[in-house]
C-alpha cells in the first residue's frame, strides 16, 4: 500500500544511534518528539551506507501507521568534537596543511569496524592509504563498505599513507575533487 506523502516535515535533529547490520537507526528531532527511523535505504539514497552517532541531521519526514520516518535527507554534518581530539598521527601536522590537501577520489578496499580501520585505493594508484575509525567519525561516518565511493585528503604519516578526511562520494561532488596524481 503506497504511503501519503503529501504531509513532508522538514525536521533538523541529532542521530540517536544508526546501526547499518540491521539497517536502520533514529534520530531525535532538535523539537523533541517520538524518535524518527532512518532506514539504511534513505542514506544510500543520500550517497552514504552509514551515519556517525551524534552526527548533526536535516531530514524530510512522514508520519505512518507506525511512526514518523525519514524519506529524504537534506544534510548530514558529523558530530561535534573538541578541537583537542584527534589521532596523534596528526598531532605534528599543521591543520592548514591537512585541509588544504586535495580531495581525491578512492575506492574501499575493506573496513573492519570492530578493529577501528581498513583501506582503500585512491583512483589510479595502487597503493593501500589507511584508514582509521576517528577520521572516519569526525567526517560524519561510521562504517564503510568494500567497493564504496569516497573523497579523501590523503597525507604521509608516520606509518604511511593515511587518509586525514574521508567524504562520501555524493557529499564530496559539492566540492572540488582533484584527479589521482
Amino acid at each position: 500500500m503506497a504511503e501519503d506523502l503529501s504531509s513532508m516535515y522538514h525536521v533538523r535533529g541529532v542521530v540517536k544511534w544508526f546501526d547499518p547490520t540491521r539497517g536502520y537507526g533514529f534520530v531525535v528531532a532538535d523539537e523533541g518528539g517520538a524518535d524518527i527511523l532512518l532506514h539504511v535505504n534513505v542514506l544510500r539514497n543520500f550517497g552514504q551506507s552509514s551515519v556517525a552517532d551524534g552526527a548533526r541531521i536535516e531530514i524530510l519526514t512522514h508520519q505512518t501507521d507506525r511512526g514518523v520516518q525519514a524519506v529524504e535527507i537534506v544534510k548530514i554534518s558529523p558530530p561535534e568534537r573538541e578541537e583537542s581530539m584527534g589521532l596523534a598521527d596528526f598531532a605534528e601536522i599543521d591543520p592548514a596543511i591537512l585541509r588544504s590537501s586535495p580531495l581525491q577520489p578512492a575506492r574501499v578496499k575493506w573496513f573492519d569496524k570492530g578493529k577501528g580501520f581498513g583501506f582503500a585505493n585512491v583512483f589510479g594508484l595502487a597503493e593501500d592509504v589507511f584508514l582509521h575509525v576517528e577520521v572516519l567519525r569526525q567526517s560524519g561516518l561510521a562504517d564503510l563498505q568494500p567497493g564504496e565511493a569516497l573523497a579523501m585528503r590523503v597525507i604521509d604519516g608516520k606509518r604511511g599513507r593515511m587518509a586525514a578526511e574521508v567524504q562520501a562520494w555524493e557529499a564530496a561532488l559539492g566540492n572540488e575533487v582533484d584527479d589521482a596524481p
